[in-house]
């Protein structure tokens, strides 16, 4: 079901009267008003791009790379093609894809259908993937054949049967499944979508979804409009003064929010982007050495990973202005580590898929002094430091980070319970991070999780979805997951387990089981035995009992 308003210059604007959010009027007002929202769609950059750098190289990866000119022609001619398959106005479309250029041409083309964008990390297997497309009611998928060794199109093969409104596949690169489409033999095909068929979505239409973990182990779907997501592109390319001759690196997943939003950063601003499928640090210092890479965003494991190579020095980095790091805690040590050692302003920001980019340090700033912070608000955002029953705590107590501003997602699809619990009575999203204000600047400091989520390497996940597959193991009485931290990723899996009577267990039991059906940063990588765990009188594991006791496990041994 999909609805119309009509522009102010009287084009008529597709809706989606489907999707419940927290959109209202006095929302839509008071960001039109201050500005944080301008009514544009993610199309306007793509033909302001064809327009006035046509020949000017947008989008780079492995074996490829794309014009402006290319890219929306590209955009068009995906968009009459999936047209002609059937995919329409106010239909989701899961898309599953490495950092590829298909990826931006297949997004972007979704607008002109009036589809919705559905985005997954290449990383989720069968039971990530089954669970979403299911709960979106996607009608589509579109998906890379193979990715490092993994084979995309047979499992959604297999998954194909258990799920009936699933009636379209799109798979690039050669496969042997039957019963699917070919994205290039469709874009091949396919004359670029015409005026009078393409549809133009209202910038307040629930555009793209993307899933992150709840607290009871299954995903919560994230709703986003054009007006939430352009902002916060808009306002890091801002502060950070990204103009047309930035060229980006981009390594984190753009099937993940901040991967994706750096793809937006680069059109919007006319830059160029380099898409890396795999990190792996030599290879990175290659990168930025060819391309005179000027922009970076990273998690700090992947810095770590680039100051760690023995020779890294001899790989020309001058080109470097801007690293930016997030997604995990730096540790002090390694941010110092860089700052001594390589080119570029290393920047600190907080941000998340419900949020956008909420705070981050600035290059006016002293590093002795925010180094460990997150700095401070950006743009229009806002920050609260509230208690559990949503008041303010004193300046500089310790309480939950809260959020507020254009960029702050419209709600979570089909999930009242997430949404009364995650939003206040006044409208400020609980982002679940513990934090507190350590100057009179603003600046914030993350002190801890409300949440039991498990961050390794800037990718976060809740326990729970595992601890349920592990019950299964007939070895398995009790089991738990826990975060412990580590200087390269922030934090390693742990999983404690209580053995039923005589039963025996080891590591490479447990990730045989787990191998291909969950992401593979979500296997346990360390293993303690227990006679029994701490529970609560209600049956909850008391996670920061048990993790504090592998600590000393840990620094017994």
């Amino acid at each position: 079901m999909t609805g119309s308003t009509t522009s102010a210059d009287g084009v008529k604007l597709m809706t989606t009267p489907q999707y419940k959010t927290r959109l209202t009027d006095a929302l839509r007002a008071r960001y039109i008003g201050s500005k944080g929202w301008h009514d544009v769609t993610f199309y306007s950059f793509i033909e302001k791009g064809a327009r006035e750098h046509p020949d000017r190289l947008a989008f780079i990866d492995e074996t490829r790379s794309l014009t402006y000119r290319e890219l929306k022609e590209q955009v068009d001619r995906c968009a009459a093609f999936l047209k002609s398959i059937g995919i329409g106005p106010g239909d989701v479309v899961t898309m599953q894809f490495p950092n590829r250029v298909e990826f931006p041409i297949v997004f972007f083309s979704l607008e002109l259908i009036g589809a919705i964008a559905n985005k997954i990390s290449p990383d989720f297997r069968r039971r990530e993937v089954e669970y979403i497309l299911r709960f979106s009611n996607s009608k589509a998928f579109v998906c890379a054949s193979n990715f490092k060794g993994f084979d995309y199109a047979a499992m959604i093969d297999e998954l194909r049967p258990e799920l009936p409104n699933l009636t379209t596949v799109v798979v690039s690169g050669d496969t042997v499944v039957k019963n699917v489409h070919s994205l290039e033999g469709g874009l091949a095909a396919a004359a670029p979508i015409s005026a009078a068929d393409r549809i133009h979505m209202s910038p307040d239409a629930v555009m793209r979804m993307a899933f992150t973990s709840g607290t009871t182990g299954d995903p919560k779907g994230v709703m986003h409009s054009f007006n939430t997501t352009l902002y916060a592109a808009e306002v890091i390319n801002s502060d950070m003064h990204v103009t047309k001759d930035e060229v980006l690196l981009i390594w984190l997943p753009v099937g993940l929010n901040w991967g994706y939003l750096s793809l937006l950063q680069t059109v919007m601003a006319g830059a160029r982007a380099v898409l890396m499928e795999k990190f792996q640090a030599t290879r990175a210092l290659e990168l930025i050495e060819k391309h005179r890479a000027t922009f970076i965003p990273t998690a700090p494991a992947s810095l770590l990973a680039i100051l760690n190579v023995p020779d890294f020095q001899k790989y020309d980095c001058t080109s470097l202005r801007v690293v930016v790091t997030g997604g995990a805690s730096a540790a002090i040590e390694t941010i110092r580590d860089y700052q001594k050692h390589m080119k570029g302003h290393l920047l600190e920001l907080y941000g998340m898929l419900e949020t956008g980019f909420h705070t981050f340090t600035r290059f006016e700033d002293n590093p002795e002094k925010v180094n460990g912070t997150i700095g401070r608000i950006v743009g229009q955002m806002e920050l609260r430091i509230i208690d559990e029953d949503g008041n303010d705590v004193p300046y500089g107590a310790e309480g939950e980070i809260a959020a507020y501003g254009p960029s702050v997602h419209l709600g979570y699809f089909n999930n009242p319970t997430a949404n009364k619990e995650l939003f206040t009575d006044d409208d400020w999203f609980r982002t679940g991070d513990l934090g507190k204000f350590v100057d009179q600047a603003g600046n914030v400091m993350i002190v801890g999780r409300r949440k039991e989520m498990i961050n390794r390497g800037g990718k976060k996940y809740f326990p729970r979805e595992i601890e349920e597959f592990l019950y299964a193991h007939p070895s398995i009485l009790h089991a738990a997951i826990v975060g412990v931290n580590d200087v390269r990723l922030g934090e390693k899996n742990c999983l404690c387990v209580v053995l039923k009577s005589e039963a025996k267990l080891t590591l490479d039991d447990v990730t045989k089981m787990l191998k291909g059906q969950v992401a593979d940063y979500k296997l346990p990588e360390m293993l303690e035995f227990y006679d029994e765990l701490p529970f609560t009188p209600t049956g909850k594991i008391r996670r920061h009992v048990l993790t504090a006791d592998v600590i000393k496990r840990i620094n017994a041994r």
